[in-house]
């Protein structure tokens, strides 16, 4: 196969780079590759199969000529990467593993903020005696939530260099047509299993505020347990949407055209430099309102509010990238 597509790559080096030409080496390549493999399947060589391919293949400025596809005089066209059967597989495979570990990372944020609710609360109730004063129980709080930042931070920073080396998938690349038939196949199989998770973790969100609403009936101190397990519950809620839309996003990034690459690779320069600004900011609005006014009990809120109004742009951005487009 590696013959025929340096065949192919050579009969196309000469046209212009567009979704036309794209369109028709895959169509050419597909069935190429049938060919080759029903030959292979008959008993041929490998050098047999690949002749009787190559002899069998159509002249490429007869097909141009006829789709109206003018030549590149310069020769500057730029061929699309052909990814192997490996290199795919072994993308998928990280895409999950990276997405088990964002996932955990995002869990152990949410977690930190609840220990530190949780020693605030201990404190103020007395459980750890006299000798530990209000600001022992801020200072015990803060340095729980921050044991679990740390691994959380470096689990993000572990996961993207993972998928740093895949950067080049945001610039086009070709899938042979045997491997994007089996990438169809493993995002069918996928597709209930994403659906369900998606459900659960909807779910998951709209019954977190239900320990909020029956403890406001029993105290302030109820109400700290609450919001405790309100952050557990969404943090299992994001650790779902994570990890399977990790798994879904690698079915999706191998299988869209090239056009499609170029304008997620827009999307996600924008909603990246997006989160650089906000999360960091929403963090020292948190840390600010703790230390110097000492809100630690209300000042939760800034993370949950936050993700919705970060989420709400992310949707508008979409909308908006989407009418462009059309």
């Amino acid at each position: 196969m590696d013959t025929i597509m340096s065949y192919l790559n050579n009969m196309f080096a000469a046209l212009p780079r567009t979704e036309q030409t794209f369109k028709l080496k895959q169509d050419l390549l597909a069935g190429m590759e049938e060919k080759y493999y029903e030959l292979k399947q008959e008993g041929k060589s490998e050098n047999e199969a690949v002749g009787i391919v190559i002899s069998e293949f159509g002249n490429i400025e007869e097909l141009a000529a006829e789709l109206g596809i003018a030549p590149d005089p310069a020769g500057e066209a730029e061929l699309f990467r052909l990814l192997s059967e490996e290199e795919a597989t072994e993308y998928m495979s990280v895409k999950k593993r990276t997405g088990f570990l964002t996932g955990i990372g995002v869990a152990l944020c949410l977690t930190g903020v609840s220990l530190m609710l949780l020693f605030n609360t201990l404190v103020e109730e007395g459980r750890f005696g006299s000798f530990a004063s209000e600001d022992a129980g801020d200072m015990l709080g803060l340095v729980a939530m921050f044991l679990l930042l740390v691994p959380a931070v470096g689990l993000f920073i572990y996961s993207g260099m993972k998928q740093e080396k895949y950067s080049y998938l945001q610039g086009g690349f070709e899938l042979p047509y045997h491997m994007k038939r089996e990438v169809e196949r493993r995002q069918a199989a996928f597709a209930p299993t994403y659906t369900l998770s998606l459900i659960l973790g909807v779910c998951l969100c709209i019954l977190s505020v239900i320990p909020v609403f029956a403890a406001s009936a029993f105290g302030d101190s109820a109400t700290s347990y609450a919001v405790i397990a309100l952050l557990e519950i969404i943090a299992m809620a994001v650790f779902l949407f994570v990890y399977y839309g990790n798994i879904r996003e690698s079915h999706t990034v191998l299988l869209k055209k090239p056009k499609a690459a170029k304008a997620q690779k827009e999307e996600e320069r924008v909603i990246g430099a997006a989160a650089a600004v906000v999360w960091p900011l929403a963090t020292c609005i948190f840390l600010v309102s703790g230390f110097v006014f000492g809100s630690w009990h209300i000042n939760w809120v800034i993370f949950p509010v936050t993700g919705i109004l970060f989420g709400m742009f992310c949707a508008f951005y979409n909308i908006v990238k989407g009418k462009e487009s059309s």
